[in-house]
């Protein structure tokens, strides 16, 4: 999860999004995950049920998971909310040079979020906070692990690999031409329904009904041409939606070792593992690939070959240059380089 966060921002700034922190309204120090808090926060035993299940689709899976796991880490050094501003500041110096940066900030936000919704002080706040975790950035400093970037050659590696007449082969080939076309997350690619394309005389089009950055399902379209290669998107999906004959449901199931088809969808962690199995089989190590390479090959490539931010963040969903920017990989920092103009 590549940049220096705020000390305490309202969202959670990792592979997952937050909207808002919510605790099991029957015990106060449970790290359920459900909604806020309803004796401190409205004076009543309980709320009609329909308000606590819009309360509980306020949060994504992935943020409650996000959420229990840092709260229950928390509770696992001994320490109980509400926590004294010492608590938390020898908490996140505990965790200095064991964690990355990006992982003690997720998860004082976390506690954040915490006190916050029980209706505690927030003691994240302090002085004696802040300058606490300054310190460490400063120490340790605030780059983070990227993923390597799969580019356009790479994946054209990968495919070469590729046989088809496997159905996971059949399978691997739309799932990475598909990722590296749309720009989109793992998440992203394993929750793809058959009801989200659709095939038009120019290639397709792929509706993305919800993302990381799209909690609340507005949704948006992303064009997908016919391909100017052999390795065409378009076809491989086609290829691959005709093998499994599937007309609804997910895009991309499971196939076992016996090379059956599973009715199962995919995992985000399996696109991973597609990913690194297909770069290693091309000859790379795959240790620096994720299924994020895919999101971040794109996104390189493309501005590689000259194509505008704009027209970038079409795809990818970005609202700004300088969220994008974190996704283009400076592969080769001697191609064009400005003194190369001067001396």
């Amino acid at each position: 999860m590549e940049r220096d966060q705020p000390i305490l921002h309202d969202v959670v700034n990792s592979d997952r999004s937050a909207d808002d922190f919510a605790i099991n309204c029957n015990d106060q120090h449970s790290t359920e995950i459900r909604a806020i808090n309803c004796n401190r926060d409205f004076g009543h035993s309980a709320l009609p049920s329909n308000v606590q299940d819009f309360l509980s689709h306020s949060l994504s899976e992935s943020t409650k998971r996000s959420y229990k796991a840092d709260l229950a880490h928390f509770e696992a050094t001994g320490r109980t909310l509400p926590a004294r501003s010492a608590d938390i500041a020898s908490y996140i110096a505990e965790m200095a040079g064991h964690y990355a940066v990006a992982t003690i900030e997720r998860r004082l936000a976390s506690l954040v979020k915490a006190h916050r919704s029980r209706g505690y002080d927030d003691p994240c706040k302090t002085e004696l906070v802040k300058s606490t975790l300054r310190g460490i950035r400063r120490a340790l400093g605030t780059k983070q692990r990227q993923a390597a970037a799969i580019l356009r050659d790479d994946l054209f590696a990968m495919l070469d690999k590729l046989g088809d007449q496997r159905p996971k082969d059949v399978r691997d080939r739309a799932l990475l031409l598909l990722g590296f076309a749309t720009a989109m997350r793992r998440s992203e690619l394993a929750s793809l329904d058959v009801d989200d394309i659709e095939f038009i005389p120019r290639g397709m089009m792929v509706n993305l009904r919800r993302s990381k950055t799209d909690q609340e399902g507005h949704g948006r379209m992303i064009a997908v041409p016919l391909g100017r290669t052999k390795h065409c998107p378009v076809a491989a999906l086609k290829d691959w939606l005709d093998l499994v004959g599937r007309s609804s449901g997910s895009v991309f199931v499971c196939v076992n070792k016996h090379g059956h088809m599973l009715d199962r969808r995919v995992s985000g962690e399996a696109v991973s593992l597609v990913v690194k199995t297909r770069i290693a089989d091309a000859g790379y190590d795959p240790e620096p690939f994720s299924g994020h390479s895919l999101r971040a090959g794109f996104a390189t490539s493309a501005a590689q070959a000259g194509a505008s931010t704009y027209k970038i963040k079409q795809t990818t969903g970005h609202r700004t240059e300088s969220s994008l920017a974190r996704y283009i990989r400076d592969t080769d920092l001697f191609t064009d380089a400005a003194i190369s103009r001067l001396l």
